[in-house]
Formats: C-alpha cells, sequence, structure tokens
C-alpha cells in the first residue's frame, strides 16, 4: 500500500476526493496515466497496489466524496490498461458492483458512470459478472432518483450492445435470473425485463422460444399492468412470440398450455382475450402434443363462450369448434373421464351457452367414445338428471339428446324415466311449464310406445294420488293432440282388432284410472265406447268439484278437435255405435246446463240423424 502511495502524488489523491467533480476528473486522467506507464511496464503488481489503494481508501470509505472519487478511479485506471484490463476486472468490477446498492443517490449514479466505462473498455470480458451486473441494474431501474434511472438505463443499453453481440453469454444461465425476477410488480423493472427479452429475441443465436415457457406467465401478468406503456409491450412481445411459434417446427406446447389456461380465467379482459386468442392457435398447431392438454383446455375455453366481451366470445367459440373436430384417440392420451368431468362441471356455469356447448362435448363423446362415457357414467348421470330442470328450453332439449343417447341401453332408460317421475313430483311446477316438452322430445328422440309403457308402470304404483292425476292428464293431454304420438293413437284406435294394440291399451289403462277424464278419453280413443260408458257412469259415485268440471270440460272440447273427427262421423250410426252415444249424453248429464260445454256437446249431440238408429 506505501508503494502505491508512492506512486500516486497526494495532490492527485486529495483531488480525487474533492467535493468538485472537475478536482476529482482530472484527478482520475492522473490515474489513468500512471496505470497506463504500469501496464505498458508490465508491472501487474504495482497496478493490484494501485487498485487496492483506490478501493480501501476511497470506494470504501465512510464519505461520499471519497467514495465517488474511488469509483471515477477504478473506471480511469480500467482505461489506463486498455487491453491489459481483462486480468484485473474482477478486483475492479466487485466494488463497482457494491456501490450500486450505495445510500447516496450521487455515488449510485458515479458507480453507472464508473461502470459504464470500465464495460467500453473490456467489452466482452466483462460477460462473467453479467448476472451480477443484469441483478444491479434491474434495481436501478427503479431507482428513486431520475438520474441515477438515466444513468442506468445509459448502461443498460451498453450491456444490451455487448451481450448481443457476444459468444460468451450463457442464455441457459440467464432465463432463471429473468424468470425470477417476471412477477415483480414494479412498473419500471417491468419496463426493464421486457426490453431485455425484446432484445435477446431479435438475436437467432438465441433460442428465447425454447425458454419461452420459462416466463410466459410473467409477460401475460403484465398485460394487466396500470401503465398503457407496459400493457403494450408485453404485447408487442406476446406478439412476436406467436408469430415465432407459428413458424417453428418445434415448440413445447404442453408447458405453454398450463400457463394459458388458468391466464383465460384473468380477471383482466386483455388478458383473457390474449390467452384465449393463444390457445386458439395452439388448438390449431400443436396436434398430438396437445392431446393430453384437451380437458384443461376445454376448462378454459367453455366459460369464455358466455364472456362479456364479444371478440372472447367468438374466439372462444371458434376454438371450441376446433377442439371437437379433433379426433383424438385414448391410446393417444385423450382422456375421455377428464373431458366429461369438465362438461360436468360447466353444466352448472350460470351461463346458458357454457352450459350448451358443455351438452354438445357430452354427445360428442357419446357418439365417438361411447363405453369409455358409460363406464364414467356414474359420475356424470346425476348432473344430467338435475339438468332436466335447467331454466333454459333448449338446455332441457338438449340434455334430452343425450339422455336419450344413454338410454339405449335398457337399465339407463328406466332409472332416466324414474327420475323424470321423482323430478316432477318434487317440483310440480316443473311439471306444468315443462312438462309437455320433455315428454314430446323424449318421445321423438326415443320410442314413444316404450316411454309411455315405461311412465305407466312406474305410475301405476304412485302413492301420491294428486301428483299421479296431474301428471297422466298432462300425458293424455299430449297423447290426444300431439304428432309425436300418431302412431300410438293409431294403435290405440285398433285395440278391438289389433292384439298389439290391446296389449297397449290395457298396459295404459291401471295408470290412466288416476284421472277419470284421462280413463275415458283413453276409452274413447280405443274405441271401447261400452267401457267408456261404464265409467261414466260410475262417476256418480264421485264427488263432483270444479276440477273435475275443468277437466271434462276439456275433454268436451277436445272431442270437436281432428283427432277425434273418426268418433264424430261414427254418431251417423248411432244404431251402431249405441254405447258411443250413451257414453256421450252420459257425460251431458254430468254438465251444467249454463256451461259452454253443455252447449257445445248438446249441440253436437242434436245433429245425429234420428233414421239412422232403424238401420
Amino acid at each position: 500500500m506505501t508503494d502505491a502511495f508512492s506512486m500516486i502524488p497526494a495532490s492527485v489523491l486529495r483531488n480525487l476526493s474533492d467535493k468538485l467533480y472537475e478536482k476529482r476528473k482530472n484527478a482520475a486522467l492522473e490515474v489513468e496515466g500512471i496505470v497506463k506507464q504500469l501496464a505498458v511496464a508490465g508491472d501487474h503488481d504495482r497496478i493490484t497496489a494501485v487498485i487496492n489503494l483506490l478501493i480501501t481508501e476511497f470506494t470504501v470509505s465512510q464519505q461520499a466524496n471519497h467514495r465517488k472519487g474511488g469509483l471515477i478511479g477504478l473506471a480511469a485506471a480500467t482505461v489506463g490498461l486498455t487491453s491489459e484490463a481483462a486480468q484485473h476486472l474482477e478486483q475492479i468490477v466487485l466494488p463497482v458492483l457494491n456501490s450500486f446498492s450505495d445510500q447516496d443517490s450521487r455515488v449510485r449514479y458515479y458507480a453507472c458512470e464508473a461502470l459504464y466505462n470500465i464495460a467500453k473498455v473490456v467489452r466482452e470480458d466483462f460477460i462473467i459478472f453479467f448476472n451480477q451486473i443484469f441483478d444491479a441494474l434491474c434495481k436501478l431501474s427503479a431507482d428513486s432518483d431520475a438520474n441515477v434511472q438515466s444513468a442506468a438505463h445509459l448502461l443498460d443499453r451498453l450491456v444490451k450492445d455487448i451481450v448481443t453481440v457476444s459468444d460468451q453469454f450463457s442464455i441457459e444461465e440467464f432465463i432463471p435470473l429473468l424468470r425470477e425476477r417476471m412477477n415483480v410488480l414494479n412498473p419500471y423493472v417491468r419496463q426493464f425485463l421486457v426490453g431485455w427479452i425484446t432484445v435477446l429475441d431479435s438475436v437467432p443465436e438465441f433460442d428465447m422460444l425454447g425458454f419461452l415457457p420459462d416466463f410466459l406467465d410473467g409477460l401475460f401478468n403484465m398485460l394487466s399492468d396500470s401503465s398503457h406503456e407496459i400493457r403494450q409491450q408485453a404485447d408487442s412481445a406476446l406478439s412476436e412470440f406467436l408469430q415465432e411459434i407459428k413458424n417453428s417446427p418445434s415448440v413445447d406446447y404442453g408447458r405453454m398450455a398450463k400457463i394459458l389456461v388458468q391466464r383465460a380465467a384473468s380477471q383482466d379482459e386483455f388478458t383473457r382475450l390474449t390467452a384465449i386468442t393463444w390457445i386458439n392457435e395452439f388448438v390449431k398447431l400443436g396436434g398430438d402434443q396437445l392431446v393430453p392438454y384437451d380437458a384443461d383446455i376445454l376448462g378454459a375455453i367453455l366459460p369464455c363462450i358466455s364472456d362479456e366481451e364479444e371478440k372472447i366470445r367468438v374466439v372462444a367459440r371458434e376454438t371450441n369448434e376446433e377442439l371437437r373436430s379433433i379426433k383424438a384417440d385414448p391410446a393417444e392420451g385423450f382422456e375421455v373421464g377428464a373431458i366429461l368431468t369438465i362438461a360436468r362441471r360447466q353444466l352448472s356455469s350460470e351461463w346458458e351457452a357454457t352450459r350448451i356447448e358443455a351438452l354438445h362435448w357430452i354427445s360428442t363423446l357419446l357418439e365417438r367414445h361411447r363405453m369409455e362415457v358409460l363406464s364414467s357414467l356414474v359420475d356424470i348421470f346425476d348432473t344430467l338428471l338435475k339438468a332436466l330442470s335447467d331454466p333454459s328450453d333448449e338446455v332441457v332439449l338438449l340434455v334430452l339428446e343425450v339422455h336419450a343417447c344413454i338410454a339405449e341401453d335398457p337399465p339407463h332408460f328406466r332409472q332416466l324415466v324414474v327420475f323424470l317421475v321423482h323430478n316432477f313430483r318434487m317440483d310440480i311446477s316443473l311439471l306444468v311449464k315443462r312438462g309437455a316438452l320433455i315428454i314430446r322430445r323424449l318421445c321423438v328422440l326415443l320410442d314413444p310406445e316404450r316411454v309411455y309403457r315405461e311412465l305407466s308402470t312406474i305410475l301405476e304404483g304412485e302413492s301420491d294420488l294428486d301428483f299421479a292425476s296431474i301428471l297422466v292428464q298432462t300425458l293424455n293431454l299430449i297423447l290426444l293432440t300431439s304428432s309425436e304420438l300418431s302412431e300410438v293413437r293409431d294403435l290405440l284406435k285398433n285395440s278391438l282388432v289389433s292384439p298389439a294394440g290391446k296389449d297397449l291399451f290395457v298396459s295404459l289403462y291401471a295408470s290412466w284410472c288416476h284421472s277419470p277424464m284421462a280413463i275415458i278419453s283413453l276409452c274413447l280413443l280405443a274405441q271401447t265406447y261400452q267401457h267408456a260408458n261404464a265409467v261414466i257412469q260410475s262417476l256418480v259415485e264421485e264427488d263432483i268439484n270444479v276440477k273435475f268440471l275443468v277437466q271434462l270440460d276439456k275433454l268436451i272440447r277436445l272431442l270437436e278437435t281432428p283427432i277425434f273427427a273418426y268418433l264424430r262421423l261414427q254418431l251417423l250410426e248411432p244404431g251402431r255405435y249405441i254405447w258411443l252415444l250413451k257414453a256421450l249424453y252420459g257425460l251431458l248429464m254430468l254438465l251444467p246446463q249454463q256451461s259452454a260445454a253443455f252447449k257445445i256437446l248438446r249441440t253436437r249431440l242434436k245433429t245425429v240423424p234420428s233414421y239412422s238408429f232403424n238401420v
């Protein structure tokens, strides 16, 4: 140390710690000249002594001006060393890096300036300190002093220039450093990080795309930043990476898919749109790589189909269709059970569009992987049954299609009808509002005769007589009026001559007895007029109340519909159809004379020709 003091004049050492910048600068030039002479002489021991003096007497001093002088002196020593600087670099750089955390903002500023000048001299040789320098710059980018930020920005630009042309820079060692900082919230740090990602990605030699999964989540996190500039920078970087993905033959879709799925559920609208756009491209490009992630992707897509933002809805629908068009096989990693779980979960969504698409997926799986779906049926069947109470008609109709597909197997058919009756019993408003819709649709999807036989079997032993009466009345009205049951009506009309018609009549009869009007309608439809008359005669023992009369009114009006045209024509031959005439007169006698139904039926009976009694 004494040797170093003897080499540097006392006036130079004094000026190096002066409060005036010009004096420190001139002193630094003296130091530069001294070191340059020693370098020419190859006296590295004395150079080391000079550097140690600058460190111990200046950069670690308690006096701020001493620390400033030490920093400018180290930079000057480096300039003096020129090409010889590499062997002293560790001794020079580490004190400068330590000064980045100095409490005095001016010291931090001069540390940036010093390292800038050092880097200009040594260029690639300082790459070995890159991680420490990057860490320091990351912190300085958010410095509280604007001048320090400005100085750090200039240093950052120089470091980028050096790194982009260096063959010593290790991207593999840099990525963990980047990944650790990607979730920092400070806007200046975020700008700093995006800047580095963009610069490194622009260098063909650096495979940033290969490491994208390591910092992709951080970039997406920046899309919701309060700063428009940061959002724009992050979006620009993501757009560039997406374009590279489209042009790259090898991409790790799997790791990134997990990140995108999480981001598609973000509270931020722009983040959701970007994530769903990426997922859309991944589904188109990913092929077999994405098959194991199909369930996760579907879980992200379905809620977005009902997003408040139209752009998101459009992309989500397109992605959903694209995903469903891929005919993956369980052997390739396609998890039918996982897809079913997602679809079942989304059936509870508050959004109708999402529930509809979930049902479309279940239908698609039944079509393509029936055995796998049926093996997992216990996990979804209850949810599907409860969906029959959905407030949306479209959802209910789709649920019925799914049930019809499942009900091709007899045990599932029985289970469906039993639950349907149970549902109607538990929620009578469902029966009143939706009963006809559900039953008619079920008759379209399945054999209507089979549906009615099963319902009749269940209702025959129903203990809740009021409920049984309401359901039978609903079934009877559908039977008499809906086009879906025209074949069943034709079969019943021939019950007196057809064994199949007779068997159907008998199978319905017991349950239809829960409603007097229903059983009379059934007998009239089946042309068992003598029995219809017997039933009507027995009604005198019933309590003829308002409900009874309302049902009787409906029956009289139904007799005037096209369904019973054959019956009205038979009145032209009262002698042949005497029991029909008696049955109708019996109904007339039960009606109040002032009622509209009485007048309708009396008018009809007045048209019966008297001469035909003698034919």
